[in-house]
């Protein structure tokens, strides 16, 4: 079972490791606790906290998903997301893919 600190650490290890660049995955506060997000470092971020066109596409690429939205990837709280996205981060085919549990 993948923690929420376990899979933060090996989307940042895996994303560094694939573009060469540092990247931004946080964990969620209060509420939104378990939710990780991906995003550009705030020094590569625009001067509206935006990701740039390059890192949005770098990050796309990386993921192996069809778009990036300007603020990053957001990653809902659950074992099955968790699972998916190191897979995507470390270049494999999702064993799991995480299905919404909310209406």
């Amino acid at each position: 079972m993948t923690d929420r600190d376990t899979a933060i650490a090996a989307i940042r290890s895996a994303l560094r490791r694939r573009t060469g660049r540092a990247w931004s995955v946080t964990g969620g506060r209060g509420t939104a606790w378990g939710w990780i997000r991906i995003s550009a470092p705030p020094a590569r971020r625009t001067e509206y906290g935006c990701l740039n066109d390059i890192d949005r596409a770098a990050l796309r690429a990386a993921l192996g998903l069809d778009k990036v939205h300007q603020q990053g990837v957001s990653i809902p709280a659950g074992l099955d997301y968790r699972t998916e996205y190191i897979d995507r981060a470390e270049s494999r085919v999702p064993s799991r893919i995480g299905e919404p549990y909310w209406d």
